[in-house]
């Protein structure tokens, strides 16, 4: 009967084999177990179509409260001044691209009259936001959460400022619609490509 040499070095290589995946899959679970040490946190009323885009100016925010009214109350003006200063920020955009883009005499005056114009028509406007989701929780130790996002159509906003600026007495001579809704619709357009806010 012949012995074959190889058969006891096919088993030490195949223990070899056997061991070193031991080691290697031991290693890959202590790195699973690092990553499951984190919790992932579910935040209501937020998340991608919760965000700005060139068609609706959006907001999220929470509120906390041992009271719900109050709670929602909370949630609701935070929504409000977020969508407010992400409205602002937006316009303040248009205004300094628009008013670098035309010839206007005093360029600090212009600016000053178009930021005041468009913070009395970003106030007007609020009121006519809509909400578009609204979670309330409670918490272990009793208090009420609240969780909502807001939203606001960009052609209200536009809209509003149009009839703001067009029946300004310092504007009026100046005030170009058409140049003016193409720089809005531009400034809309980098909102959306960055994701919203």
């Amino acid at each position: 009967m012949k012995t074959n040499i190889y058969k006891p070095l096919g088993l030490l290589l195949a223990g070899a084999v056997v061991l070193g995946s031991t080691f290697t899959s031991c290693k890959s679970k202590k790195e699973v177990t690092d990553v499951k040490n984190e919790t992932l946190i579910e935040v209501y009323c937020s998340g991608p179509e919760y965000r700005s885009d060139k068609n609706n100016f959006r907001a999220n925010a929470t509120g906390e409260s041992t009271d719900m009214e109050i709670a929602r109350k909370k949630a609701s003006s935070n929504c409000k001044a977020a969508l407010a200063a992400q409205i602002e920020t937006t316009i303040k955009g248009v205004t300094d691209n628009y008013v670098n883009s035309r010839e206007f005499n005093n360029v600090e005056e212009v600016e000053e009259r178009f930021e005041a114009l468009n913070r009395e028509v970003v106030n007007q406007q609020l009121n006519n936001v809509r909400t578009i989701c609204e979670k309330l929780t409670q918490t272990k130790t009793g208090t009420y959460k609240c969780y909502m996002a807001i939203e606001m159509g960009v052609d209200a906003m536009e809209e509003a400022l149009n009839n703001k600026l067009s029946k300004d007495q310092r504007l009026k001579v100046d005030y170009d619609y058409e140049k003016y809704k193409e720089t809005f619709d531009k400034e809309m357009e980098k909102l959306e490509q960055g994701g919203g806010y």
